[in-house]
C-alpha cells in the first residue's frame, strides 16, 4: 500500500507541475526560434553587403572612373575598356584590375579605395550602367 500511495503522490505532483513545465517548454522553444531567426538574419547580412550598392557604386564610379571609362560606362572614345562588356561572373578579375591596375592603361587603386568601394563599383558594373 505504501508503494502504491507514493506512486499516486508522485503522479499527482507531476500533474500539478505540468502547466509550469509546459510554460518552460514553450519558453525554451520560443528562445530557440528567436535565436535561429537571429542567426539567419546575421548570416544573410554579409550576403546582402557582399552584393554591394549600385547607387553608391555609381557615385564612386563617377568620382573615380568616369574620366577614362565614360559617363555611365559609355566610352568617351578613348582606348579604355568598355566596362559594360566586363564578364558579370568574374568579381575576382575585376577586383584585381581595380587594385593592381593595368600597366600604363589604368592606375592601381590599392590603398585608395576600400573593399566596400570595390563591392559597390562591382554592383554598378554588373548593373550595366
Amino acid at each position: 500500500m505504501l508503494v502504491y500511495r507514493s506512486c499516486v503522490i508522485a503522479s499527482a505532483a507531476k500533474r500539478s507541475h505540468a502547466p509550469h513545465r509546459l510554460a518552460e517548454i514553450a519558453s525554451s522553444r520560443f528562445a530557440l526560434l528567436a535565436m535561429t531567426l537571429l542567426v539567419l538574419g546575421l548570416v544573410s547580412l554579409p550576403a546582402i553587403a557582399a552584393d554591394g550598392d549600385v547607387d553608391q557604386g555609381r557615385d564612386t564610379y563617377q568620382d573615380l572612373c568616369s574620366a577614362c571609362h565614360g559617363r555611365d560606362m559609355v566610352s568617351p572614345g578613348t582606348l579604355s575598356f568598355d566596362l559594360r562588356t566586363f564578364p558579370k561572373n568574374d568579381f575576382e578579375r575585376f577586383k584585381r584590375s581595380v587594385l593592381n591596375g593595368k600597366g600604363t592603361a589604368m592606375p592601381a587603386w590599392t590603398g585608395k579605395v576600400s573593399d566596400e568601394d570595390i563591392l559597390n563599383l562591382w554592383a554598378y558594373v554588373k548593373s550595366g550602367g
